[in-house]
């Protein structure tokens, strides 16, 4: 599994419509074959951060960046962050999804 987390700081008069902006996207990448996740998540502290957690089969994202929609994205999101994303991109995870966390479960 391939296991990539990204963090965009959006420009504070972009932020609250970010989600919308990047939803064409976002469904379109989690259509791809191979895709196993892609979820945004808004920063509790920082409002104008967003970060986005995904997973792909071996090899497949390769493909995710070479997509039309990814191509889209990259053209249009320079106008709508603040800082260069940061990135965290690992390949050859072992596994092919979430598991469960051992410390916590529901009473």
């Amino acid at each position: 599994m391939i296991f990539i987390v990204v963090k965009f700081t959006i420009r504070p008069e972009l932020s609250d419509e970010w989600l919308t902006r990047v939803d064409d996207f976002t469904q379109a990448t989690r259509a791809e074959p191979g895709n196993i996740f892609f979820e945004w998540n808004r920063s509790v502290e920082q409002p104008n951060t967003y970060v986005v957690v995904e997973a792909f089969q071996d090899g497949a994202a390769g493909d995710h960046v070479n997509s039309a929609h990814f191509k889209e994205f990259v053209e249009w999101a320079p106008d709508y962050v603040a800082t260069t994303p940061d990135i965290i991109s690992l390949s050859e995870v072992p596994g092919d999804g979430w598991t469960k966390m051992g410390e916590i479960s529901p009473r």
